[in-house]
């Protein structure tokens, strides 16, 4: 049987990931720092670690005995202080690789994220880049932390490397509750009148492609995971406004939008409120090509199988009174 220890077990990805290795019968372990995260992996009857990601203690007791590490456990926000970024995302994944390889861990998956390749990034870019952060801090810490993952890659310990792109499904808090309740809330515009592009990937279709790197990928390998598709953010959005009870999705030039986000962060910072968005968040929507995914079709035989709309039906069926 194989054993497999997940960090972040109780977020997003990382729960869908323990609820499909308990399909198939794996035995499945792991740690989070958040009890309340916890407590939604402890629901299925795995046994949850709870502490920092860079406390080793924490990290050897979720790792006992692991075949497959699945490294989930990010800071996700879109900005934020660097020095909390290198902290879990970049010095957090030196220590999960090196206590991984100490416990005889033989497989350990990285996730990382398209951000790798930046804003402006040209279309279809593959693996081989350019990657280039562009000073965002998520962007730039991912980067790195893929970077330092890929030094401890040994024929004893096979790291593999995935860059998804925008992970949506029931329960993804970037790319569905969060836009859902602003939207709702009459709180959420879209730049450039949503020409931008959303490269989504339903979190199955993601998982589909992780499992297929365990089964046939080579320690050291990169590998990109998306819908194949970049749909506007205006189509991408619609399927929110609809869930929200709204008509439609407000849009401005970017110049506009960006403008108003920047005069009002210091008003909200005095009333102690944190701002709804960011100019850097606001680049993420400004995205304008898709990414390829073509190694990961040739290599591991990837098909993403669940189609944007049959995603979006089931979001709407999970949010369904």
């Amino acid at each position: 049987m194989t054993t497999l220890a997940i960090t972040g077990i109780g977020g997003f990805i990382g729960l869908r990931m323990a609820e499909r290795a308990l399909a198939l019968g794996w035995q499945v372990q792991g740690m989070d720092h958040s009890l309340i995260a916890a407590e939604r992996a402890h629901a299925l009857g795995i046994q949850v670690t709870v502490g920092d990601i860079n406390d080793e203690a924490t990290l050897q007791a979720a790792f006992a005995g692991a075949d497959v590490v699945f490294h989930t456990a990010a800071i996700v926000e879109e900005d934020g202080p660097r020095e909390a970024y290198e902290r879990v995302n970049v010095e957090g994944t030196r220590r999960v690789c090196r206590v991984a390889q100490s416990q005889g861990v033989r497989q350990l998956v990285h996730l990382s994220s398209v951000m790798v390749y930046g804003f402006d990034y040209p279309a279809d870019v593959t693996e081989d880049g350019p990657l280039n952060g562009q000073g965002n801090v998520y962007n730039d810490t991912k980067l790195a932390s893929e970077q330092v993952a890929l030094t401890f890659n040994t024929t004893n310990f096979a790291v593999i490397v995935i860059r998804p792109g925008d992970v949506y499904g029931a329960g993804s808090v970037p790319w569905v509750q969060r836009p859902i309740d602003l939207i709702r809330r009459g709180l959420f515009v879209l730049p450039d009148f949503g020409r931008g592009v959303i490269n989504h990937v339903h979190v199955d279709n993601l998982l589909d492609g992780i499992f297929l790197a365990l089964e046939k990928a080579q320690g050291g390998s990169v590998f990109t995971l998306s819908d194949g598709v970049a749909t506007p953010c205006h189509t991408f959005f619609a399927y929110h406004a609809k869930m929200a009870g709204k008509k439609r999705v407000p849009a401005l030039p970017a110049w506009a939008l960006n403008a108003f986000l920047t005069a009002s962060a210091p008003a909200l910072k005095l009333l102690g409120q944190k701002p709804l968005a960011s100019p850097a968040a606001m680049r993420f929507l400004l995205r304008r090509h898709r990414y390829s995914i073509a190694k990961a079709q040739r290599e591991l035989g990837y098909t993403p199988n669940i189609s944007l709309a049959d995603g979006m039906a089931d979001i709407a069926r999970s949010l369904a009174p």
